[in-house]
């Protein structure tokens, strides 16, 4: 017989959800700077750490190597099962493995969690030297910091050049630094569903969120993490908003309607059920992940801009000499199309701009993995 239980037996959540020294480690390996990063907005880093993971086995040649970039709230797990260390499965599960458009009987896959994210790489949740959590006191990140962590990693790996550099959304940012900043290392590149600069309604949406977890009296302006309750309230919040933004309103059309959860009644303060998906996604993310990253995400999200320093964007996409593919969702409305046609024009090796067709909006980058491995497979042939 199953036993429900009430909103006050749930077990509440730790503070955060972030991995932790003594979590079982999974399949992350770890590397680790000996010397600190100097940050794009002044300041340093002292020895950061990324975690990451790899499959396949990289060529005596090292021309085999092939880099994955997670967005705002993934991680190293591209793929493989839910297990321990790992609270959720692959999120482009059907992406990498043999026989997979990214093979790994082929490719050496590589991985890593973002700097200033929460699964093993340095951020709000990790520790100072002097063995307090960082909290409200890590550094302001961008997208360029994370790059130069990134390009660490490489170095450590023995890497020169990556054979493709693949990312959607925030990763897609990334993946632009890359080949912006370091176009003789990036062999390929395929953008998905992202931009050369934030743009204004992209702030915008960032910045409720922002506010919904600042908001939260649990917040402690970022030093919650040696305590019994974190900003869940927050951060659940900004998970839902955020939600909305990744879907399309047909699909949540289609799919909920107006209906009402089961035996709940709206007029009586009960829920309709695209409230009831919303509060489950926020539900999971709170106990997957840390507060503290997803503003320090969404703030180097923020200060995303390809061109800053460069002579503006034109310029700056002038320098990527990587074979290039860029990718939209036809029904995004965060990332709107004219975004990636933008970069499929000012990139002077891009070969147009290819369209994904998909009801889920921006998520459609992650739900159409069929559409993607494609595109793959156009620049890995």
């Amino acid at each position: 017989m199953n036993t429900v239980l009430s909103p006050s037996q749930v077990p509440l959540p730790p503070a955060s959800g972030a991995w932790r020294e003594g979590d079982p480690p999974g399949r992350r390996q770890w590397y680790e700077s000996r010397t600190p990063l100097g940050l794009e907005g002044g300041g340093q880093l002292p020895a950061p750490r990324l975690a990451f993971e790899t499959w396949g086995r990289l060529a005596p040649d090292r021309s085999n190597a092939v880099l994955v970039l997670h967005a705002l709230t993934g991680d190293s797990h591209v793929t493989g099962p839910a297990g321990p260390g790992h609270p959720t499965p692959g999120w482009w599960d059907g992406l990498v493995g043999p026989g997979r458009a990214l093979d790994t009987d082929r490719w050496f896959v590589v991985a890593p969690n973002v700097l200033g994210g929460c699964q093993g790489s340095t951020g709000p949740a990790s520790r100072r030297p002097d063995g307090r959590h960082w909290g409200g006191d890590f550094p302001y990140l961008t997208q360029r910091d994370q790059v130069a962590a990134e390009a660490g990693l490489a170095d450590a790996l023995g890497i020169d050049r990556w054979a493709l550099v693949v990312g959607g959304s925030m990763g897609g940012m990334r993946a632009l630094e890359w080949a912006v900043a370091h176009p003789e290392r990036t062999g390929a590149l395929l953008l998905l569903a992202t931009t050369a600069a934030a743009s204004a309604e992209q702030i915008a949406w960032a910045g409720i969120q922002l506010r919904a977890i600042r908001s939260d009296p649990h917040w402690r302006e970022g030093h919650y993490h040696a305590t019994a309750h974190g900003p869940h309230a927050g951060l659940g919040l900004a998970r839902r908003v955020a939600h909305v933004t990744y879907r399309s309103e047909p699909e949540l059309q289609a799919r909920f309607g107006r209906s009402a959860q089961a035996e709940e009644d709206p007029r009586s303060g009960g829920r309709y059920r695209v409230g009831s998906y919303l509060d489950h996604h926020a539900a999971k993310l709170v106990r997957r992940f840390d507060a503290g990253s997803y503003v320090v995400l969404c703030e180097a999200m923020n200060s995303h801009d390809i061109g800053r320093g460069r002579g503006g964007v034109r310029a700056a996409l002038g320098r990527v000499t990587a074979r290039t593919l860029v990718a939209g969702v036809d029904s995004d409305r965060l990332y709107p199309l004219s975004q990636q046609a933008e970069l499929a024009a000012g990139i002077p090796t891009a070969d147009g701009l290819r369209v994904i067709e998909s009801p889920c909006g921006h998520d459609g980058f992650l739900v159409e993995v069929e559409q993607v491995a494609a595109l793959v497979a156009d620049l890995l042939p």
